[in-house]
C-alpha cells in the first residue's frame, strides 16, 4: 500500500492550496482517511478526516471551516483544499488510511491509522 501526497508549497498568508494524496493498492472508497499535519517543534496533529462510508467528515476545531476533505473514489485520490492559509497552518501534511475501530471516536488517533504517506510540506508567509 502506498498513500503519495502531493501539492504542498509556500504561499503567502490568505491564500489556498489543495493537497492531493493518492493510493495505491488501497481503495480510498473502502477506507477511512484522514490528513494530520506536524508543525516544526510540535506534534503532530489532526486536521481532518472522512468516514469509508462518506456519511461523516471531522475537522479540528482550531481550522474554524477552512479546510474540506474530499475524495475522488474515481481517481483513488483524497484531497485537502485549504483556504484562508495563516502561518499558523504551516506544517508537513500527512494522509492516512484504514482507520481501528469506531469513527466517531477514532478518527482523530493517528495511532489508530494503519497507512500513512510521505507528507508534503506546506510553508505560509505573513
Amino acid at each position: 500500500v502506498q498513500l503519495q501526497a502531493s501539492g504542498g508549497g509556500l504561499v503567502q498568508a490568505g491564500g489556498s492550496l489543495r493537497l492531493s494524496c493518492a493510493a495505491s493498492r488501497l481503495t480510498v472508497g473502502s477506507y477511512t482517511v484522514a490528513w494530520f499535519r506536524q508543525a516544526p517543534g510540535k506534534e503532530r496533529e489532526f486536521v481532518a478526516a472522512f468516514s469509508w462510508s462518506g456519511s461523516y467528515t471531522n475537522y479540528a476545531d482550531s481550522l474554524e471551516g477552512r479546510f474540506t476533505i474530499s475524495r475522488d473514489n474515481a481517481k483513488n485520490t483524497v484531497y485537502l483544499q485549504m483556504n484562508s492559509l495563516k502561518p499558523e497552518d504551516t506544517a508537513v501534511y500527512y494522509c492516512a488510511a484504514g482507520l481501528s475501530g469506531a469513527f466517531s471516536s477514532n478518527y482523530y488517533r493517528g495511532y489508530q491509522y494503519r497507512y500513512w504517506g510521505q507528507g508534503t510540506l506546506v510553508t505560509v508567509s505573513s
